[in-house]
């Protein structure tokens, strides 16, 4: 049985990403350093934990649009977009240098979306950057956030979510009192912590929000806007949900169980109450404005 022609055929199917090879190498070189540095310190943190799946789906989804870098050589980018694409991928390289020479994480992690862009527009042209522009953007997520920006959110929210467990528990007939971010059930003294403020989960859950809204490709504008809208408010809702769920628990059975195995079980429900918030909004918003018939391809 002749077993040549089939792998010639994969050979000449595989010849296109010839190019590419010295990227992806390059990339490899560059980053793999970053990753392993990133999974021995910050994704081990519980803010940062999406980030090894930030980077799994990111991955797919590259993955999943691959016929973009099988294009033959009738398909050159033009001279403005082999241009631009040297700006950023110089720009890339630059950010990439300061950050890892000054361990600044918010240059070296965010590099990588100029670095590959770039390389698209050089070797590819803007199809293809269209056509992973959401792969590129998801990458975002990655990038930790601003010690400013956590600064400035951190205490707001904290205050916003005390104010607010307080004010629904007391409604519900529960002992409950409140100094600061300092609240006092029964004998116990809870902080809300500047972990509890939830602007990590906040950040993870919109992340999911969004690839959620992509992976469903809703036609209707109105439903994919109002969506948008929401994810935020709907991962502020979940983690007062949660915040309040360690409240009850300290509460009817102590200490202890608020601040062990609950305590780190309650960050996995609030992710679960997100999506489920989300997942309804996303069935009624379903009832109102329904997705438009998809056009098809006329052969």
């Amino acid at each position: 049985m002749n077993t040549l022609a089939p792998r010639a055929s994969m050979l000449e199917n595989l010849a296109p990403l010839k190019s590419w090879w010295p990227i992806v190498l390059g990339l490899l070189v560059l980053y793999v350093p970053t990753y392993w540095m990133l999974a021995h310190g910050l994704w081990n943190s519980d803010d940062y934990a999406h980030g090894p799946i930030v980077l799994v789906v990111t991955l797919f989804l590259i993955w999943q649009q691959r016929a973009v870098f099988m294009v033959g050589d009738g398909n050159q980018p033009t001279r403005v977009e082999v241009t631009f694409g040297w700006a950023l991928l110089v720009l890339g390289l630059l950010a990439y240098a300061l950050g890892r020479s000054q361990d600044i994480l918010l240059f070296e992690v965010g590099s990588q979306i100029p670095v590959i862009l770039g390389a698209l527009l050089i070797t590819l042209g803007t199809k293809a950057a269209r056509s992973l522009w959401f792969a590129l953007f998801f990458l975002l997520f990655m990038v930790p956030l601003p010690g400013f920006v956590v600064d400035a959110a951190t205490g707001p929210l904290k205050q916003y979510i005390s104010v607010i467990a307080e004010q629904v528990l007391y409604a519900a007939g529960y002992p409950i009192a409140r100094n600061g971010v300092m609240l006092t059930i029964g004998q116990y003294q809870l902080l809300v912590a500047d972990a509890c403020s939830g602007l990590h989960s906040m950040f993870s859950l919109s992340a999911m929000g969004l690839l959620y809204l992509y992976l469903m490709e809703r036609t209707s504008t109105a439903r994919n806007l109002i969506i948008m809208a929401a994810i935020l408010p709907i991962a502020f809702a979940a983690n007062i949900v949660r915040v309040m769920v360690l409240i009850l628990v300290t509460y009817h059975l102590g200490d202890e169980a608020g601040q062990g195995f609950l305590h780190g079980f309650a960050g996995i429900m609030l992710f679960v109450v997100g999506l489920l918030f989300l997942f309804a909004l996303d069935g009624v918003l379903g009832l109102i404005f329904p997705d438009r018939p998809r056009r098809q391809a006329k052969v």
